[in-house]
């Protein structure tokens, strides 16, 4: 499942002469901090800043300023500083961008309905709590560096 996300992660970037880090990038900047808890319905999540968006891909500051540059000249996003401290840039998603993201990876969505389906809540909820675990479990062996 890895390697099939992989490679159509692949193909979009292809298709939009993009790195498939920069597709990491669109992803994080889309569904805002990993580290946030889900907003309360009708809130939204705070801005991804190029600070959090480097911790979250470990990417140095140079990294990430490249990455955003290659993002913001294709009009995939746009930086804004913050009014009240100019030195904090906020990262969005152009709507544009948004649009064609969802165009091309519609069939992903589709198929994961389907497949959903197939399965009951309590099934569900087992396969999620498997893959949490072993999500937490590479993580810290990762951080390790093994």
């Amino acid at each position: 499942m890895n390697s099939e996300l992989s490679e159509i992660t692949h193909s979009f970037a292809h298709a939009h002469d993009l790195h498939p880090t920069d597709v990491q990038a669109l992803i994080v900047i889309l569904d805002g901090p990993a580290a946030d808890p889900v907003a309360a319905e009708g809130e939204r999540r705070p801005p991804v800043t190029p600070r959090m968006l480097g911790e979250h891909l470990g990417l140095t500051s140079g990294a990430v300023t490249a990455c955003l540059n290659r993002l913001e000249k294709a009009g995939h996003i746009r930086r804004v500083r913050e009014a009240s401290d100019r030195r904090v840039v906020h990262l969005y998603y152009e709507p544009k961008a948004r649009e064609l993201a969802r165009a091309f990876f519609a069939p992903l969505a589709r198929v994961t309905e389907s497949v959903r389906g197939e399965f009951t809540e309590e099934e569900l909820q087992t396969v999620v709590r498997f893959l949490a675990a072993m999500n937490g479990r590479l993580t810290a062996v990762r951080r390790q560096g093994r």
